[in-house]
């Protein structure tokens, strides 16, 4: 099958075009820029002229993109996405209805939501790992002296950290500067109560009482080609980011009261006493080596992500690491809680976790083990690719 791949600077392309390659496919890349991926004229007449020239049998991107799905409609060819990020506004665009889509998101509550209001070009599909990849980078030499075999590979952080404090600009929460006090009480009381349940949010069916105030603060509007809610738009992309910034903070200055945390963030300015601010890693070269070479590492999802496994989990188990998570409903369809992972129901919960694996090495090898096994077993971008083209 010829594939023609949408290239943008998305997480896992060099996976997904070795997995295309491996199972058979051959592939052409359409450089893409998603600067404005919901109309553009200048895109839509190359996306035209190459579909002619290369004739694919089908299109591929991560992400969905409404201006690449009305070309492929137009063309008649078939379009498949699958979105890794979340939240993911594009998707409420009219145009994901178009029956070219074969549309796969990897959280299960946001694909019952469209299931349910009966639009079937939404399916699920969770994340993947590279295991090939990730075996092969048995060398430590990105961030340590070299090893002859991953065996070799020595421990230099007992727990460790991955992503963002969502302390830097898109920080909107942050901005909205004329809120009157009963709006700011009502929404610190909110995120107060949000952050201690986990895996049920219920910030959006909440805003109703303070709408009108978020908008006089910091005007927000659905896409001229989107059924989004204003709703939609402030729990997603600026309450629960907020919550997701302090819960982070919050969990790993529990943490560092008892342990050395290294940290690897877009925020270099963030200290605590006992955390290590290591700066940024590179997706590829250098951040499955702090996972294989932590014994623990933490995974503290992103609040918009109702029940779906964030990639990051799948990259540290790939890695061979061990994985200790906040609570997310689909581990459980695909993974065995205490034998593949490990995850953590509240703060108390998450220290205790942590004394308890830093204290019995076995038990976290063998868990640690486990995961990567299983998604060698099941969860390659290999076995995506091949369901995704079935």
């Amino acid at each position: 099958m010829k594939i023609l791949f949408i290239e943008w600077a998305s997480f896992g392309n060099e996976d997904i075009k070795e997995a295309f390659t491996a199972e058979g496919h051959t592939l052409a890349c359409f450089p893409f820029s998603n600067k404005d991926g919901r109309k553009d004229a200048e895109i839509e007449t190359e996306l035209t002229r190459m579909l002619n020239t290369e004739t694919p049998d089908v299109v591929f991107s991560f992400n969905y993109f409404p201006v690449i799905s009305q070309v492929c409609k137009k063309e008649g060819i078939k379009y498949i996405s699958w979105i890794y990020d979340s939240p993911y506004v594009m998707l409420y665009s009219y145009t994901a209805v178009n029956p070219c889509n074969v549309i796969y998101v990897f959280d299960k509550e946001l694909y019952l939501e469209f299931h349910n209001a009966g639009i079937h070009t939404v399916h699920y599909m969770p994340m993947a790992a590279n295991i090939q990849r990730l075996d092969r980078m048995t060398s430590t030499k990105p961030l340590t002296a070299p090893a002859d075999s991953y065996g070799d590979i020595p421990f230099l952080y007992n727990v460790s950290f991955v992503g963002s404090l969502y302390t830097e600009q898109h920080n909107f929460y942050d901005r909205m500067k004329n809120l009157s006090d009963y709006s700011k009480g009502y929404l610190e009381a909110l995120m107060a109560a949000q952050m201690k349940i986990q895996g049920y949010n219920f910030i959006q069916e909440s805003l109703a009482p303070v709408m009108d105030d978020l908008y006089k603060a910091l005007p927000m509007d659905p896409n001229p080609d989107g059924v989004e809610s204003r709703e939609y738009l402030y729990a997603q992309y600026v309450i629960n980011r907020k919550i997701t910034g302090l819960e982070r903070v919050e969990l790993l200055q529990a943490v560092t009261s008892r342990h050395t945390l290294d940290l690897f963030t877009h925020d270099t300015a963030f200290v605590a006493d006992h955390l290590r601010n290591h700066g940024t890693v590179d997706y590829y070269r250098q951040m499955p080596y702090v996972f294989k070479q932590s014994r623990i590492n933490l995974n503290i999802s992103l609040r918009s992500i109702r029940s779906g496994i964030p990639l990051r989990a799948f990259d540290i188990m790939g890695s061979g690491g061990f994985l200790l998570s906040n609570f997310q409903a689909d581990f459980l369809d695909e993974f065995v809680p205490g034998e593949d992972f490990v995850y953590y129901e509240s703060k108390d919960d998450l220290l205790y976790k942590i004394d308890y694996y830093l204290n019995h090495e076995e038990e976290r090898a063998a868990i640690a083990r486990s995961g990567h096994d299983k998604l060698a077993a099941g969860h390659t971008f290999r076995h995506r690719v091949r369901e995704m083209l079935s």
